[in-house]
């Protein structure tokens, strides 16, 4: 699946919920799926400054693509972390330095964010781009 296919993807999801205290207990639900990070990737340089709450991303290319892992030690970062490891991970450099993030707004997430969290979702997907940009300089 294309990014751009996986974002309308979950922008249809969140329509089916009446209410932000739905969006939100899905958003946590997402995070319990979410693909966890080897613990030895837990470390300073991998943790997305401008976070409220721990974050650590990894990024590490498989053939062609590159392969996101993450965690956090808040239920519902982990569960926004989640969202953009589903959105991104498995996906060319150049395809997700390509990519808007125009469905975070679609889904009304940043403006039922706290300004601290928002914050962090724009490191986090800044962080997203960076290894994208790391591993396509790298060819």
């Amino acid at each position: 699946m294309t990014i751009k296919q996986i974002q309308d993807e979950i922008v249809d999801e969140f329509s089916m919920f009446d209410d932000w205290m739905q969006r939100y207990e899905y958003i946590i639900e997402l995070g319990k799926s979410l693909p966890l990070i080897d613990e030895h990737y837990k470390t300073e340089e991998n943790i997305i400054k401008g976070c409220q709450s721990k974050v650590w991303v990894h990024g590490e290319e498989q053939e062609g693509k590159i392969v996101f892992t993450a965690d956090s030690d808040a239920i519902l970062t982990k569960g926004i972390i989640a969202i953009l490891i589903r959105t991104f991970s498995n996906q060319q450099a150049s395809d997700i330095l390509a990519s808007d993030t125009d469905f975070i707004d679609e889904i009304g997430l940043k403006e039922h964010l706290s300004p601290t969290r928002a914050n962090g979702l724009v490191s986090m997907i800044k962080q997203i781009k960076m290894y994208a940009l790391a591993f396509q300089s790298k060819r």
